[in-house]
């Protein structure tokens, strides 16, 4: 072997571009240390592919080290022999990847995996055996390079096709720009390689190339999910964890804070209060996750046995905690405890937490007992009936049932309207009454279904009772303010009434005010269309929350429902009882009829009457009643001889 070949180093290659990979590769594990990634079976293939790359760049450095200090040795040949594996390798772990990101099928991914790994084998075998003919012919350096450029360009080629047709074949199954975003990856690393080969770098840059498509997935499918300003995780992140905690059977203790000023769409926690919560969610726990699965509200979960002493901490934290609220008065609720086996193997934390919220006061901290995961099940069942009744849209459903309130009509004295009441008759759990299911329907889109159910049923009673002869002026249904937003909402509700044969004076519907101005333009609106078909409408809970004068006279409404509480306030008070007078008066001087709800007693009665009183409802006429029993109150026409 000549001097030259002794101390040739190949194709003039400088191990800066190597030395880069493996930096970036190590930045890039310490971000990932440092962060919180979901340890998916996607990921674990990625972690695999940066090590892979660390050893590929370390043995590429050794060979053209080795290389130039004695050419062309069995040393030299092994490892580019194992340099070579170690990039095919990557590349074979790139299909991996993509078979895991895209979820598919077991057969399909195990036919792919068999036809890459007889890829990655046959390169091999076919780098082994050229490197040993090198040996035996004596060829040198400059010559095993040479040879070895030719055997990675048939390997890299095969494997580049086979990737980009299964990426063509998964391209339904991701989104467009994280394709492109691969794509791209790619033909950065391509043009590297093709410059690379113009230029005679050798393999100075070869696995860099590699390095591209790494970085790709690291910033598309892995980037840290935290909020920067506050540490917090998002409900993804959320659910990946409670599943890795569950499956290692890791007991933790979770903080819930609940802020509904924070919780409006849009709404951003103001800047003390995120300093607030980056002080609270570092200094209290150790191994501590901030999630925020909402807007308002924050979760804390740490693991139980790195923190024995969580009772004096969680005190610790909340005593903090009421300091911070002395001095910015935000309402909160907080909720506390430890995990449970049954809602960390639904994963449904979030849902739980939630529903534990709807009975605590503001400002109150609760601890998780056994009474509030019975109230989530039985919650729980309730939304899987109403789900089911929403898929099934039998408008005669058995499980919704009717009731009705009769409605004393003042200047006749008869019970010639009503107000139909929903109930539910679950098989688990027998009547259900609207406190427990109407914000379910609400909150998961089944409510218009509802409303058409018992529409119908009204609209069918009020034809057999008017076909029978009762005065029936017309029955009120409530209808939930989201409804509106449908376009189709005012076609089924006409289509319902039409359907049934009865006219549309015979049925009014109940609506509460709105505070969003949207809302607003588009209740104006469908109230104006089906007022024009006939259908009477009500304005609900009158004196609750929020009331705007101007809004409400601005509305077409035809009768004004005045809340009990504004009775009780009248009965209360004579300042009370004057302001809600005077009230009455103008509503009724504008052509409005005045109802009372929650008339008890024949006090109630004589004050109402005394305050522009249309129409009376409440106990003291009749409790709620299936609708079938409303004959007991009606009256049958006179027949005229």
């Amino acid at each position: 072997m000549s001097q030259a070949d002794t101390h040739f180093i190949p194709n003039n290659y400088t191990p800066v571009g190597d030395l880069i990979v493996i930096a970036i590769c190590f930045v890039m594990l310490a971000l990932i240390y440092f962060s919180y990634m979901r340890k998916s079976p996607a990921f674990r293939v990625f972690m695999t592919i940066i090590s892979t790359l660390i050893l590929t760049a370390v043995l590429n450095v050794t060979y053209n080290a080795l290389a130039s200090r004695f050419g062309a040795v069995p040393v030299v040949y092994a490892f580019r022999c194992l340099f070579h594996a170690a990039l095919f390798t990557v590349y074979f772990l790139f299909t991996l990847y993509i078979a895991e990101v895209t979820r598919l099928d077991r057969r399909k991914t195990i036919r792919i995996l068999l036809g890459a790994f007889a890829v990655l084998a046959m390169i091999v075998v076919v780098d082994v055996a050229s490197s040993i003919r090198s040996f035996n012919e004596g060829h040198s350096a400059v010559e095993l390079s040479s040879r070895g450029r030719l055997v990675f360009l048939v390997g890299y080629l095969a494997f580049a096709a086979t990737n980009l047709v299964l990426l063509a074949t998964v391209r339904r199954r991701l989104y467009k720009w994280v394709m492109f975003g691969f794509y791209s990856s790619v033909a950065l690393a391509f043009a590297i390689l093709l410059f690379q080969q113009i230029l005679g770098g050798g393999s100075s840059f070869t696995v860099s190339s590699f390095l591209f498509p790494v970085i790709a997935m690291f910033y598309i499918m892995h980037s840290t999910p935290y909020d920067a300003e506050i540490g917090a995780l998002d409900s993804t992140t959320l659910n990946a964890t409670v599943s890795e905690w569950y499956g290692k059977k890791r007991n933790f203790i979770f903080m819930s804070l609940y802020m509904p000023e924070l919780a409006g769409e849009g709404e951003q926690m103001p800047d003390e209060v995120r300093a607030a919560v980056r002080q609270f969610a570092v200094e209290h726990f150790r191994n501590a996750l901030l999630f925020q699965p909402d807007h308002g509200h924050l979760l804390l979960l740490f693991p139980k046995n790195r923190n024995p002493d969580y009772e004096q901490r969680m005190e610790k934290s909340l005593k903090a905690f009421r300091e911070y609220h002395r001095l910015y008065q935000y309402d909160y609720k907080i909720v506390i405890g430890e995990s449970i086996e049954a809602i960390s193997r639904k994963n449904e934390y979030i849902s739980f937490i939630r529903n534990t919220h709807r009975g605590m006061a503001l400002n109150t901290v609760h601890r998780i007992n056994p009474e509030d995961t019975a109230a989530f099940d039985r919650s729980e069942y309730i939304l899987r009936q109403l789900a089911d009744i929403h898929s099934r849209h039998d408008l005669d459903d058995e499980r919704v049932l009717v009731y009705c309130q009769p409605v004393c009509n003042v200047s006749t004295g008869k019970y010639d309207t009503a107000e139909a009441l929903m109930r539910l008759r679950l098989e688990d759990l027998g009547l259900i009454f609207p406190d427990q299911f109407i914000f379910l329907a609400e909150e998961n889109g089944y409510i218009h279904t509802l409303t058409e159910i018992i529409l119908h049923k009204t609209c069918e009673e009020i034809r057999k009772l008017t076909a029978e002869g009762y005065e029936i002026n017309r029955i009120s249904v409530n209808v939930s303010v989201l409804e509106l937003k449908a376009d189709s909402f005012c076609d089924d509700i006409s289509g319902i009434i039409s359907g049934s044969g009865i006219p549309g004076e015979k049925v009014a519907i109940e609506l509460t005010e709105s505070q969003n101005e949207s809302e607003f333009d588009v209740m104006k609106s469908k109230i104006t269309e089906l007022k024009d078909r006939g259908i009477k409408f009500y304005l609900d809970d009158f004196g609750t929350g929020y009331s705007n004068m101007e809004r409400i006279i601005e509305l077409p409404f035809d009768i004004i429902k005045f809340d009990r509480s504004l009775v009780i306030a009248s009965g209360s008070s004579s300042r009370s009882e004057k302001i809600v007078r005077n009230m009455a008066d103008m509503f009724s001087d504008l052509n409005y009829s005045v109802l009372y709800e929650g008339v008890e007693n024949e006090s109630d009665e004589n004050l109402c009457l005394d305050m522009s009183a249309s129409y009376l409802q409440g106990y003291k006429f009749s409790r709620p009643i299936p609708i079938e029993e409303l004959r007991r109150f009606a009256e049958r026409k006179k027949e005229i001889s």
